[in-house]
């Protein structure tokens, strides 16, 4: 069957486009032209599996430039195989995986939350989304070493969700976030600079020590503008959980009836909780590299060289995975355990080995500590706009979830 072009489609559909494809297919892989060029849409756990082995799939020459110049950062690890990936992730495991420096992050984050919430008080009203952005840019800035001060933490993170919010867009969206990190590249290429010189000082151990310091599978160290990538690599996603605090802000409105259960900080609910808000909303909508030769997935032909997209979206709503899975429900993943390549809001496989997100487990921490404070807030609810774009990616409440904060339970 020849292949159609699918571009207007993902520019209209978003989340939603790779979904019904599949479903029209009837298959769980489909064949298609984006862009003029040959991909391929795959899904399920054997996708994954599928996706994630570096004879099937890789990541050099697959991302875009546009994602390059925006998300990830040119030079970023995301861009990587072999060697030189496992010898990169290396280092990022190193810093996002260690429980003692998972801890440090949410106690400094939980901090500055708590810190924020009389001053929320004194104002008429808040934006969830501005407000959590703020909180987890400082936060995870100064936890990386980062030399920053409360003045600076505005610009940071509105900096920060601009390299996200524009990254799949074109227009003052995407020009907002070139220019945010080509700010931000220069600002920390500048710090390591000056950390390898002696003078600036941090902490002995710290992201920006680690990051300056390291030597890739060459043993060349860093450019300090590919440091300053992968330092951003480590902020600028760690400040992206503002969008599940959105989400979770949506669902508490939607969804009362969890605001007792989530507000009693039982460990394993707010858990569960951060895992549902990841499946349930929408998040990435696929992820995706290169064929380095012709593949077969599914009985559906992959050309050499074509694009493998693996639609997280619509495995994270799979019914032959999740029961009602455009259901809200929590307490699925309660004492559940969840297989490496079955819930993949931020891709699936090992984080230690694969391409998989290092931070995915600081999400969870992060997410489960600050949705348990956020259902103890005492709030009112203004009327406002809380549809979801499917179109829009990343999607996110269209208001941005706005609270009347009147206190805390």
């Amino acid at each position: 069957m020849p292949r159609t072009e699918n571009g207007l489609k993902l520019l209209t559909k978003g989340y939603a486009w790779l979904p019904d494809e599949r479903r029209r297919s009837g298959k769980r892989a489909v064949g298609m032209l984006l862009g003029g060029l040959p991909a391929v849409g795959i899904e399920g756990p054997d996708a994954a599996r599928f996706l994630y082995d570096e004879q099937h799939v890789r990541r050099s020459h697959a991302l875009p430039e546009p994602v390059q110049a925006t998300l990830f950062g040119k030079g970023a690890v995301h861009t990587l195989d072999g060697e030189l990936h496992r010898v990169r992730k290396a280092m990022f495991v190193a810093l996002l995986m260690r429980e003692e420096g998972i801890e440090s992050l949410v106690r400094l984050t939980t901090a500055a939350w708590d810190a924020a919430v009389p001053e929320w008080t004194r104002r008429p009203e808040i934006v969830l989304f501005d407000e959590a952005s703020r909180v987890l840019a400082g936060s995870v800035t100064r936890w990386t070493g980062v030399p920053v001060s409360d003045d600076e933490v505005p610009d940071l993170a509105r900096d920060l969700v601009s390299m996200i919010d524009g990254f799949a867009s074109g227009g003052p969206r995407h020009l907002r976030a070139r220019l945010a990190r080509r700010r931000r590249e220069r600002w920390l290429a500048r710090l390591v600079s000056d950390v390898r010189s002696g003078a600036t000082r941090v902490a002995e151990g710290s992201a920006v020590d680690v990051v300056a310091h390291h030597r890739d599978a060459d043993g060349e160290r860093l450019s300090p503008r590919v440091a300053a990538v992968e330092l951003l690599n480590i902020i600028r996603p760690t400040t992206a959980v503002a969008w599940f605090m959105a989400f979770s802000g949506h669902a508490l409105i939607r969804w009362p009836e969890n605001r007792v259960r989530l507000a009693s900080g039982d460990p394993a609910f707010a858990e569960a909780w951060a895992h549902e808000v990841r499946r349930f909303y929408p998040f990435a909508p696929f992820i995706g590299g290169r064929a380095p030769q012709r593949l077969e997935f599914d009985g559906e032909s992959i050309p050499e060289n074509a694009m493998v997209l693996l639609d997280l979206y619509g495995q994270n709503h799979d019914p032959a995975l999740w029961d009602t899975p455009y259901a809200f429900r929590p307490e699925r993943f309660v004492d559940r355990e969840i297989g490496e390549f079955e819930l993949v809001p931020q891709g699936g496989g090992d984080p230690r080995t694969n391409h998989r997100c290092p931070g995915e487990q600081i999400t969870v921490a992060l997410l489960g500590a600050l949705a348990v404070r956020l259902a103890r807030l005492r709030v009112e609810v203004p009327e406002q706009d809380l549809d979801i774009a499917l179109h829009r990616i990343p999607a996110k409440p269209a208001s941005g979830v706005v609270l009347q904060v009147r206190g805390t339970a």
